[in-house]
């Protein structure tokens, strides 16, 4: 097994390398990246501590529904999405609110979801198994797009016209009509690794400007056995060796675009901007690394960065920051040998702005998933859901 100095040499060089590249890029003056308006609540929490309470759960007999992305685009109107698992069958849906989450309507999609995004309180766009479908009424309306060139993970739209497509095979495409046509970007195949077991998973801008795409090169072990879920004495012991991760900076609203491939353990899975050029980064490890998550501060206008959270039984899989610089940990309970493999207790984490000091909020007891994700339309509106059908608020 690898010694803690080579795994911490070659994880730092790795975020480095992709640090260097953002600060090298990152000439926007910090004034204008986005940041929502308004003060954190104080009144409420100095009487009694905030707690994470349920405001939807899907609770119907010999069925589930898996939500696979969470988007309030305002303070009023969210809505969840994902397929309801019976028996071996399963029906796209999603659950939308327009007050808030006091009401939920249920209603049934063409195909399965797997990413949303949305531009504005109306606006948005669904990536699902098979295209890209947009809204106009915070998802009570989908009509779909024209047929993408390949199959894509994710979207970010800087404006109602540009935006970007990630996806599997070393693929990123950018469109500037919406998303009626795109054209690939170049950079994107430039790193190195078999396009076969590569792909790009997460987009996120900072500003109209500067913006980000991550993703990995992971080749399959040789002489794979067993799934780990099947046979977790071996997994337990499997050495886990460092893979090709990929970053691409833009620093002219995705005119060109910088690639970058460093080795490093994990995937990293979150870029999350907040605010004075700040913003919090997420790698997850697999289910047998000494860690489960480690959570990084990225100044990405001067390339620096530093851990500031990392833990061997909480499997971090969201992360935000506020606009005054408060960040949370979202993410479950790693249970038995192999994390990952079981459900556990959904926990969130919460820190001030030096993120040095790390509280444990209170959630409602019933909330357990194999991942949560987080949704935040403003500084008062604080959301989570799991992939087992339960919509929580902080309140």
């Amino acid at each position: 097994m690898a010694t803690a100095r080579p795994f911490r040499a070659r994880r730092i060089a790795a975020i480095a390398g992709l640090l260097t590249a953002m600060a090298a890029a990152a000439l926007m003056p910090a004034s204008q990246v986005p940041t929502a308006a308004g003060p954190s609540p104080a009144s409420a929490a100095a009487q009694s501590p905030p707690k994470w309470r349920m405001r939807y759960f899907y609770d119907e007999e010999k069925s589930s529904f898996e939500i696979a992305d969470l988007q309030f685009p305002s303070n009023k109107r969210g809505l969840a999405v994902g397929v309801i698992v019976q028996g071996g069958h399963q029906r796209p849906a999603e659950v939308v609110t327009a007050d808030g989450g006091a009401h939920w309507q249920m209603i049934h999609l063409e195909e399965p979801p797997l990413s949303l995004f949305f531009l504005n309180e109306s606006l948005g766009w669904m990536v699902t198994t098979r295209g890209l479908w947009q809204t106009t009424e915070a998802g009570r309306n989908w009509r779909k797009l024209p047929h993408l060139p390949s199959p894509v993970f994710r979207v970010c739209f800087i404006d109602e016209r540009n935006g970007f497509a990630a996806g599997p095979k070393k693929k990123m495409y950018r469109t500037r009509d919406g998303g009626q046509h795109w054209e690939p970007v170049a950079a994107a195949a430039e790193p190195p690794g078999n396009p076969e077991f590569s792909a790009y998973t997460w987009i996120s801008f900072a500003t109209p400007k500067f913006g980000i795409a991550t993703g990995w090169n992971m080749p399959p072990r040789h002489q794979e056995s067993l799934p780990d879920w099947m046979d977790p004495e071996s997994a337990a012991t499997r050495r886990d060796t460092p893979h090709l991760t990929y970053s691409l900076v833009t620093n002219d609203g995705g005119a060109t675009w910088k690639s970058q491939a460093a080795s490093l353990f994990g995937q990293v899975a979150r870029v999350r901007f907040g605010p004075g050029g700040l913003g919090l980064g997420l790698i997850e490890y697999p289910g047998t690394f000494r860690y489960a998550a480690e959570v990084y501060q990225i100044e990405w206008k001067t390339g620096k960065s530093h851990t500031v959270y990392r833990d061997r039984r909480f499997a971090v899989t969201d992360i935000w920051q506020m606009p005054d610089g408060t960040a949370y940990l979202a993410g479950v309970e790693a249970v038995g040998q192999v994390r990952g493999v079981m459900p556990g207790k959904v926990r969130v984490l919460r820190s001030s702005a030096d993120l040095a000091d790390w509280t444990e909020m209170p959630v409602d007891y019933r909330a357990t998933a194999s991942r949560v994700m987080l949704a935040v339309p403003d500084a008062e509106n604080l959301w989570m859901a799991t992939d087992a059908g339960m919509i929580l608020k902080l309140q």
